[in-house]
């Protein structure tokens, strides 16, 4: 796709959010709903990656609305939603981690998923390829929270740094350390992996350069 076609599609679905915003605004409760269909799975994807907990990733991706709809007089239409909200959610999931270790120690990354992230839908298909994501996911997961948001915003849902700046309310060069630092820490983590393997996590770190 070209720029030209990005941008243009860009600004048509940040004038769509915005128009759904005017509208909640304006007291129109579908409004609401169509923004929470807009966004809930990426949302709710985004959450669960980071809290591994399925009940909890509800809970967090419910209160991440909630707040959002409560102070959508303060929305900065300069802005995204889907940014505004991804921060508000990420803000959420970093007081739920933190009681959550408070209370039982660390989070618990003993369950996998079985996936991959910008791999072709053939190669996703093999048994080897699967192995290969999980052991993927596996590093991704022992990550700090900070790098952990960052490689999944950037990465899986496509988010610029400059978003990604504005989600982790961390300064732009600090967002691009943190990406430089977990393709680091991942590679470490998955050198016991063959060079053919090990392909599947360069198709992880093309889009950083």
């Amino acid at each position: 796709m070209e720029v030209a076609s990005v941008l243009s599609n860009t600004k048509a679905d940040r004038a769509a959010e915005k128009l759904l915003v005017d509208r909640a605004l304006a007291g129109e409760g579908s409004a609401l709903r169509e923004l929470i269909d807009l966004h809930k799975d990426r949302l709710f994807a985004f959450i669960w990656r980071m809290v591994r907990d399925h009940h909890d990733a509800e809970d967090i991706c419910q209160d991440a609305f909630l707040k959002a709809f409560a102070s959508l007089k303060s929305f900065n239409s300069d802005y995204r939603f889907s940014t505004w909200l991804f921060t508000i959610a990420y803000r959420v999931c970093l007081n739920k981690m933190r009681r959550k270790r408070a209370l039982t120690g660390d989070v618990d990354f003993t369950t996998l998923p079985m996936e991959t992230v910008g791999v072709p839908e053939a190669a996703m298909q093999s048994e080897d390829a699967q192995q290969v994501g999980a052991l993927v996911w596996e590093a991704v997961e022992k990550l700090s929270p900070p790098q952990r948001a960052c490689v999944l915003l950037f990465y899986r849902h496509e988010m610029s740094c400059q978003e990604l700046s504005r989600i982790v309310q961390l300064p732009l060069a600090t967002v691009k350390s943190h990406l430089h630092r977990a393709r680091a820490k991942l590679r470490e983590m998955l050198e016991p992996l063959t060079e053919k393997d090990l392909q599947v996590f360069r198709n992880l770190s093309t889009r950083a350069g």
